[in-house]
């Protein structure tokens, strides 16, 4: 009771968590802390391997590189605070942390959505104009990719964040939420913010069309040329290129749409907070292990790193025994 009424006296709120009163919060934290671990693990491990194995460096690739990076920071920005909220019994978030949270995560979702069109678009261009790849996909162009799909991410977090927290929250601290996602912060408000959620919506609705139409089409374009080609070899490898790609955007656009696009009428409390959970802990863990698991260059280029190790202990023993 103390503890509430010194909260509507201040600018920090609460975070309820993913499970409201968890009867087994010690297992809970096992379960995320593990999926946490492999997570960063995994997709620090790909960006290590591409920067490290030559073979690995190429556009198709260096983008995916970026995707593993935006996992990472993504993951990072979350689950931590909701680790460090199962062990704690004041489970308080300030102002600006609630504020820098809301922003990261906007735009990080903002650009992976952008980032995984433009990946698409890369498929396309390497199946359907393999002679002019090179050309269309060089350094330069890639970088402006990368760049666009982190600025596009951001200007949606700098249009919304500073609206979102501009209104008043008066009464109740407590966002029935593990972080501080809009529509979970925006229940809290003391004016009518319906307005401003209809806008959002359409926001996020034309934030998710734009890479929805490029991938739509690359995979269109790309289904048609597959259909036309002679070689079976070669139908079976254009695929196999693709299909990694194509989970990811399944998973993530999925959970995106529910997100983003379902009316009000679809939502409870608990259905967001579960498929918050997904987006935003599991997915980050599963794009690295599907694209390492279904890649053959990935996975040669992390068994060709693992045989350095033993290699390179005993040339190590060796030295050291010549020495003494």
């Amino acid at each position: 009771m103390i503890m509430e009424a010194t909260l509507q006296n201040s600018t920090d709120f609460i975070l309820l968590g993913l499970i409201t009163h968890p009867e087994f919060p010690g297992l809970i934290f096992a379960v995320v802390f593990s999926i946490f671990l492999v997570s960063v693990t995994a997709n620090v491990v790909m960006i290590l391997l591409i920067h490290v194995d030559s073979r690995l460096n190429t556009p198709m690739y260096f983008l995916l590189s970026q995707l593993s990076i935006m996992d990472t920071v993504y993951i990072c920005i979350t689950v931590p605070k909701m680790l460090q909220d199962l062990l704690s019994k004041e489970k308080v978030i300030s102002f600006f942390g609630c504020t820098l949270q809301i922003f990261l995560y906007l735009t990080l979702i903002g650009g992976e959505f952008f980032l995984l069109g433009l990946m698409a678009y890369d498929r396309y261009v390497a199946v359907c104009k393999p002679l002019r790849y090179p050309l269309l996909m060089n350094r330069r162009i890639c970088l402006f990719m990368v760049v666009g799909s982190w600025v596009g991410g951001s200007l949606d977090g700098f249009m919304l964040t500073p609206f979102t927290m501009s209104f008043p929250y008066c009464g109740s601290r407590e966002i029935n939420h593990f972080f501080c996602e809009i529509p979970a912060v925006l229940k809290l408000s003391c004016v009518d913010t319906s307005l401003y959620e209809t806008l959002m919506y359409a926001c996020c609705v034309l934030m998710l069309l734009i890479p929805i139409s490029v991938i739509s089409v690359s995979y269109t374009r790309i289904l048609l040329t597959v259909h036309h080609m002679n070689s079976a070899e070669g139908r079976r490898k254009a695929l196999a290129t693709c299909s990694s790609h194509i989970m990811v955007v399944s998973i993530f656009y999925g959970a995106a749409f529910y997100t983003n696009v379902l009316p009000h009428s679809y939502h409870t409390p608990e259905k967001d907070k579960i498929v918050s959970a997904f987006y935003t802990i599991l997915t980050p863990m599963l794009n690295p292990l599907i694209y390492s698991l279904r890649n053959k260059d990935v996975a040669t280029a992390l068994r060709k790193v693992l045989s350095r190790c033993p290699s390179s202990q005993k040339t190590r023993v060796v030295d050291m025994s010549k020495k003494y």
